[in-house]
């Protein structure tokens, strides 16, 4: 079935990182039905290429730190909506084990400031227009955190900062921003967090489809907080209401996860 055409992105010159697979691709894929042109860009140029030839979009391969200037040279000198999407999950050491400060800093580097280059190279023209779009893919782990990993809660919480920030200090001037918050999706990421993703992620994995429609519907109604998954909404409220107790509980869940490890 055709989705019902959003006219916000009608036209639209697009930008989406990480966009080999995943909710990537799926963004793509939905941008580029949409009628928007769409700059596909990951660091696995074949992917990229194939992603790009299906949807009938421009390959823009590299490291999502510093596309800008080539995929708005590849859509003809202006981007209206740039989708922040490319994202690691790396573990980064528990106590008393050695710390992966390369999987800290890469976590880091391409989690958060991977976003901020890129709005850095965007917003002059954005403010000079008065129009742009930022979307930032977070997780429900920016809201919350996520067992197992620190570098990739920590990180994530920074990305939802950033997106935070640039809504609060541009909307004023045309700059929409969404953060989009799912909790577990069906991609490789969700694969490779291992038993910690299978016990918290997994028993409501979406598919990345369903990360698009939610986003879609966001623009729709101009929303910065996109959540994929309703009850996080409900978990970010309970969190904010009570800390300790939403302390014990995740500690009660972490309990959980080592016993099965």
């Amino acid at each position: 079935m055709q989705e019902p055409t959003v006219e916000a992105v009608q036209g639209a010159k697009v930008v989406v990182t990480g966009a080999a697979g995943g909710i990537g691709a799926a963004l793509a894929r939905r941008f580029a039905a949409q009628g928007a042109q769409v700059a596909v860009n990951d660091l696995d140029a074949d992917r990229v290429k194939a992603v790009a030839d299906e949807i009938g979009g421009i390959a823009v391969p590299g490291d999502a730190s510093s596309i800008v200037a080539e995929a708005r040279e590849a859509l003809g000198g202006r981007v209206d909506v740039y989708c922040a999407n490319a994202g690691v999950g790396r573990d980064g050491g528990e106590p008393g084990e050695p710390l992966d400060e390369q999987g800290w800093a890469l976590s880091w580097d391409v989690n958060v400031m991977a976003h901020v280059r890129a709005a850095h190279a965007l917003l002059p023209d954005w403010l000079e227009r008065g129009a742009g779009r930022f979307v930032s893919t977070v997780s429900a782990a920016g809201l919350l955190t996520m067992l197992g990993t620190a570098p990739y809660s920590v990180t994530k919480h920074g990305a939802h900062a950033f997106a935070e920030w640039l809504s609060l200090t541009y909307r004023h001037r045309g700059v929409k921003v969404h953060a989009i918050c799912p909790q577990g999706v069906r991609t490789d990421m969700l694969t490779a967090s291992g038993s910690a993703g299978r016990l918290v992620l997994e028993p409501t994995a979406i598919e990345p489809d369903d990360v698009v429609d939610a986003l879609f519907r966001g623009i729709e109604e101009d929303r910065f907080l996109i959540l994929p998954h309703p009850e996080v909404a409900a978990y970010y409220k309970a969190r904010a209401d009570d800390p300790e107790r939403w302390l014990s509980g995740m500690n009660r869940l972490q309990q959980q996860w080592e016993a099965t490890r």
